[in-house]
């Protein structure tokens, strides 16, 4: 209809225009009442108050007539908030389970301001609320009703309005994962403890972790972990500081516990802090000379993109997508890549190169993708050849399966510019190779190079895109990544019914691997048999031809001709034979859905990551795979030996790649980033707490050395009051272990009230004992801010001492001192005293915390 049209069919009916927008006098317009809800940006924007904002809103609405009702996203945020607000002066707030109930709770209740429990407010006179009942009672606010409903926004309507915590807070109260953090999955296990494990407090040096205990402080009992120290020493720390302490991690056996009080602590973290401090200069100034290399700006074809990605027969997994989406980002940035995806084998790391290279070639740059072995990049030259058939890249392939003839054709033509995608061994990285316009390199299995190899590829790196693919990174490679000197993504979601592959570790047995072979066989699938040496192979064959004739067997090595490997291999793909008799030729990346099966004979030769890519080969259909490590019954195994099967028995799910990692860390130590020391620095004060150390001396680094505030202390507040979470409420210890270790690693207000809400949702309501811990975390997290190291809070008041007796704002501190009317005093000697009674538990953490909010005000 055309505007003419339809006025006349409105002006022939009876209609009502119900519209927030201004309409002509001569239309009917019905104003229904209905709105958005009362929007809260301005007070988070401006730091303001938000709780305090809601109850000055709430006030309001009650006196035009309206019921208020909060919606929340679960009970538990529902019960944090109606605390919170109880806090900031409303009272009586009912908690209902239904609309309909919400809707009904209408009767009058009292709202009063300032704080309950005895506490009084630490803020200036002028600065306080004004009340909004100013009658006697306290009446005429319409009773608050807070209600589980799915509503991101709220709205108002005659009689009644509705908010959200999205309208109040800004965002739903979840658990982020910071940035920063996205390799914590490789670091799951070394955060776990168990009594008599290693641990490193940051003070006072290696220590032996005991298990929790409850020991009481002033009247109340305080949950502490118990560590003992050289000459039976005890100390034991506050759950709510559990951030001091880290796992040794690396190697336990030469390890020698500190003494308490002693100074060979001290010196050892200095001495380490400096050596730090020059490995942080270097790497910034490697990452500096790369950032002011303008790289070249790639940017998906409109056109061929979507065509390409088409092409792909499965359905990419989220975090496959935001691996693809992150390359996408950086080869678009305009300066050189370096970024690591890590993902486990089989999980989909070949697809985001693919498309790294589509992008690349179709802007008119060359690839190179450079694999470990000749097998891999046979199938990865195959792979890349089928994806880009019908666009204008041309492929080419340099190893030592290629013909003399056609690799001098292709490296001809990689020089001259017709080529535009190679795909090989460490040939490419050879010095007679040159590239007309090479702008991205891909490497597949980053470590199975050599430190020859890697030297080249860091020449190149300079210069052009570097996209890194692995399935357990190096241990230094990982600590280059978490420290943020490389960027990374990691791909941690198995393919739609992937299964995880059984794994056995076992004597040799001719009965076991015959039933296995056959299993395979019977059920129409295919087998590997593997070993260290190719003086084993004879004896392998032997096996076969006798116990197991039934099968057809082909074996393949290193030292046939490439033409011989290349026919064997090609008949095994095709299913001529059932299994495949090599050494470790196919270790890294081979495609055969159809074998299910993998016989590892001899596996205590063969490394943690070598037995993790091999096992990788089977089980990468929907089809349940099998992996038999074999060991010698006749030989005792090295105790190393023995460590990487028990670690890769263990690690039996889908995705444990991460976690084998850390394990691999932890065996070999994870060496110095830029040197050739694999034990490196690490052994002296622990991996944990040497990460943090360098990642604090790569962001000063960064920063140029400005002055800044001391973040590496954890304040101590001290309170008469039960903190912990008793066990009656969590039973399990590991868990509640589990809880104290998260609480500690928040660090904003909101992350504590996404915390607690999680507790009540999980466990309940809050005791009044982890109310306590939850407090006393906030108070902690705001004298941080202040740099307050210690709080003493009794029931006369408070004492404050600062972090090396300095207060971060001398004058802000003094001026808030004369606003707290006589009551506070900052003594000579830097400490801050507050007399206040507060005769209970509750009322000395809320003043505790009201005060800590003070004084990080006064910090800036």
């Amino acid at each position: 209809l055309d505007a003419g049209e339809w006025t006349g069919a409105l002006d022939a009916a009876r209609a009502h225009l119900a519209t927030p927008f201004h309409e002509p006098e001569s239309a009917t317009v019905l104003d229904f009442g209905v709105g958005g809800p009362r929007d809260f940006a301005p007070e988070r924007g401006g730091g303001a108050n938000v709780y305090e904002a809601v109850a000055d809103h709430l006030a309001a609405l009650g006196k035009d007539g309206r019921r208020p009702v909060l919606a929340s996203y679960s009970t538990g945020a529902r019960e944090r908030l109606a605390g919170l607000l109880k806090d900031h002066g409303l009272k009586g707030a009912r908690l209902v389970e239904t609309w309909q109930e919400a809707l009904g709770s209408s009767a009058p209740l009292p709202f009063r301001g300032g704080v309950g429990g005895g506490a009084s407010r630490s803020k200036p006179a002028s600065e306080a609320r004004p009340h909004p009942n100013p009658s006697p009672e306290g009446e005429g606010l319409n009773g608050v009703a807070l209600v589980v409903l799915p509503l991101d926004h709220g709205f108002t309507a005659p009689g009644i309005a509705v908010l959200t915590e999205q309208d109040m807070l800004g965002d739903r109260l979840i658990r982020r994962r910071k940035r920063r953090k996205s390799a914590d999955a490789f670091l799951a296990e070394l955060a776990s403890l168990s009594p008599g494990d290693l641990v490193v407090h940051a003070d006072h040096g290696i220590g032996r972790y005991e298990g929790l205990t409850s020991i009481p402080v002033g009247q109340s009992p305080h949950d502490c972990v118990a560590l003992s120290y050289a000459g039976g020493d005890k100390l034991y720390v506050p759950v709510e500081n559990l951030e001091v302490l880290s796992r040794y991690g690396s190697g336990e056996d030469g390890a020698t516990l500190d003494r308490l009080g002693g100074e060979a602590w001290q010196r050892r973290k200095s001495r380490m802090k400096e050596r730090i401090r020059e490995i942080a200069g270097e790497l910034i100034a490697t990452a500096a000379q790369r950032a002011l290399h303008a790289g070249d700006v790639l940017e998906p074809d409109a056109a061929g993109y979507p065509a390409f990605v088409d092409r792909f027969p499965y359905e990419e997994t989220d975090d496959q997508d935001r691996a693809i989406g992150d390359v996408i980002d950086d080869l678009g940035a305009g300066k050189p890549m370096d970024r690591l995806v890590v993902g486990d084998v089989g999980f989909g790391k070949t697809e985001v190169a693919l498309r790294a290279a589509f992008i690349a070639a179709m802007a008119g740059k060359q690839v190179a993708v450079v694999c470990p072995t000749t097998l891999l990049a046979r199938q990865h030259y195959t792979n890349f050849k089928a994806r880009f058939e019908g666009f204008p890249i041309e492929t080419g392939r340099l190893s030592r399966l290629v013909a003399p003839k056609e690799a001098t054709q292709t490296r001809e033509r990689l020089k001259d510019g017709t080529i535009d995608v190679v795909v090989g061994t460490h040939a490419i990285l050879a010095k007679n190779i040159d590239f007309k316009r090479l702008g991205l390199v891909v490497v597949d299995e980053e470590q199975r190079f050599g430190v020859t190899h890697k030297e080249r590829l860091k020449a190149l790196r300079a210069d052009v895109h570097m996209l890194t693919l692995t399935a357990t990174p190096i241990p230094r490679t990982l600590q280059m990544a978490m420290s943020g000197i490389r960027e990374l993504s990691v791909i941690q979601t198995p393919p739609v019914d992937r299964l995880a592959v059984r794994t056995y570790i076992m004597p040799w047995d001719p009965v076991v691997l015959r039933e296995a072979l056959l299993r395979e066989h019977y059920r129409g699938g295919q087998s590997f048999f593997v070993t260290p040496r190719i003086a084993d192979l004879p004896d392998i064959e032997e096996f076969l031809s006798k116990e197991v004739p039934e099968i057809r067997y082909v074996v393949a090595h290193g030292q046939m001709s490439p033409t011989e490997v290349e026919e064997r291999m090609s008949a095994f793909y095709d299913r001529k034979f059932e299994v495949l008799v090599s050494t470790t030729i196919v270790e890294s990346g081979l495609d055969i859905p159809s074998a299910n099966t993998m016989i590892v004979h001899r596996a205590d030769r063969f490394g943690l990551a070598q037995l993790y890519q091999l096992r990788g080969r089977v089980g990468r259909s929907k089809t349940r795979a099998y992996a038999y490590m074999v060991t010698p019954p006749e030989r005792q195994m090295t105790d190393t030996a023995g460590k990487r099967l028990k670690v890769l028995s263990d690690l039996d799910t889908l995705g444990a790649g991460f976690q084998l990692a850390s394990h691999d860390l932890d065996i070999r130590g994870a060496g110095n980033l830029l040197g050739d020391e694999q034990s490196g620095h690490i052994k002296e004060v622990g991996f944990e707490l040497y990460q943090s150390m360098l990642e604090e001396a790569i962001l000063d680094a960064k920063a140029g050395g400005l002055a800044k505030r001391p973040t590496d202390f954890s304040p101590q507040i001290t309170v008469d009051a039960p903190i912990l979470i008793p066990e009656e409420y969590v039973p399990d210890l590991d868990l509640r272990m589990g809880l104290y270790r998260r609480l500690n690693d928040l660090d904003q207000s909101q992350e504590v009230e996404a915390f607690a809400a999680e507790l009540i949702d999980r466990f309940g309501p809050l005791p009044d004992a982890t109310e306590n811990l939850i407090r006393v975390i906030e108070i902690k997290m705001n004298a941080k801010r202040a740099c307050v190291a210690k709080m003493d809070v009794g029931a006369k008041g408070v004492v404050v001492s600062f972090h090396d007796n300095k207060p971060p704002n001398v004058e802000a501190l003094i001026a808030y001192t004369a606003r707290l009317n006589g009551q506070a005093k900052l003594r000579p000697d830097s400490k801050f005293v507050l007399a206040r009674a507060w005769p209970d538990a509750k009322s000395r953490l809320h003043g505790a915390l009201q005060l800590s909010k003070g004084l990080a005000k006064t910090a800036g």
